[in-house]
């Protein structure tokens, strides 16, 4: 998905929320400011907004001398989210349809997103969530894939939302239990996304290989995978993609069996899906 004039307004707003996140003082705010205002001209419309927004990111955390500049506050998502794993676990304990429910929880977990335009408070989104309709349900069809496969890769997104993929992970292992599952983190902190070590952390690898992708960028971008992510990609049968940096990068990979799964939290992406901004989705990229 090309970078739009909308993305850029956005991306602007990113760099902003760092300064409140990080209570920055106005001096301070204004540097940060000046250097998200360098990147915009270099921005080429044939960028996804993950690719764009790297190289600003970088250089904010370079001028802070701050090389994760999230890290509080993804610890802080971290304990948030494993305060819910009861009531969910309680949940589909009782569930009726188990492999549904978890899949609701995992997307009920993506709104923990720094990058997004729109703010959600997570206990109040997984009660709610539950219950809401999928705007786009291929459910039946990621089963079906999941019977059939032998290797499935899933790429992590946002650290806190990690916590519901290990929920999901678990659930699909006990369902599928001869399945090898890979879990892709980040090569290196970029906003909020999760990396190998909080991935270990949370005990993902007792379910799932947990891989580091070597990807830089808020979303899995392809060519930027090391060598071992890129065999185990190509050789996936079906992949997970969590979130809208994902979705951003790989909507258009059509030859790759993806599924996305997530929560629409912004316009551009809500135009690219066809879907109010809210909406859950669970879509495959091959109709």
């Amino acid at each position: 998905m090309n970078i739009t004039p909308d993305c850029i307004s956005c991306i602007f707003n990113q760099a902003l929320r760092v300064t409140s996140k990080l209570d920055l003082d106005d001096n301070k705010s204004k540097e940060v400011l000046d250097i998200a205002s360098s990147f915009i001209p270099k921005f080429k419309m044939t960028q996804n907004p993950p690719e764009a927004v790297t190289p600003m990111y970088q250089a904010i955390a370079k001028h802070l001398n701050i090389s994760d500049i999230y890290k509080d506050i993804k610890d802080k998502s971290t304990k948030e989210a494993q305060k819910l794993i009861p009531f969910c676990n309680k949940l589909l304990d009782n569930s009726q349809n188990k492999f549904q429910d978890a899949t609701k929880l995992a997307v009920a977990g993506n709104v923990i997103d720094l990058a997004s335009q729109v703010e959600f408070n997570l206990e109040d989104e997984v009660q709610n969530i539950i219950n809401k309709d999928w705007a786009i349900d291929d459910t039946e069809y990621l089963y079906n894939s999941l019977k059939s496969s032998k290797n499935l890769v899933y790429l992590g997104d946002n650290v806190g939302e990690h916590i519901f993929d290990k929920l999901y992970i678990k659930v699909i292992k006990n369902i599928f239990p001869t399945l090898n599952i890979y879990y892709f983190t980040r090569g290196e902190p970029i906003i909020n996304d999760v990396t190998t070590q909080y991935a270990y952390d949370a005990d993902i690898n007792k379910y799932a290989k947990i891989i580091d992708s070597g990807v830089d960028t808020p979303g899995i971008v392809i060519d930027k995978l090391n060598l071992e992510a890129k065999e185990i990609f190509n050789s996936a049968d079906t992949i997970i993609s969590k979130g809208m940096g994902n979705y951003e990068c790989l909507n258009l990979e059509d030859t790759y069996p993806i599924y996305f799964l997530l929560k629409i939290k912004c316009s551009v992406v809500a135009n690219s899906i066809g879907k109010d901004l809210g909406g859950i989705i669970i879509k495959r990229v091959r109709e």
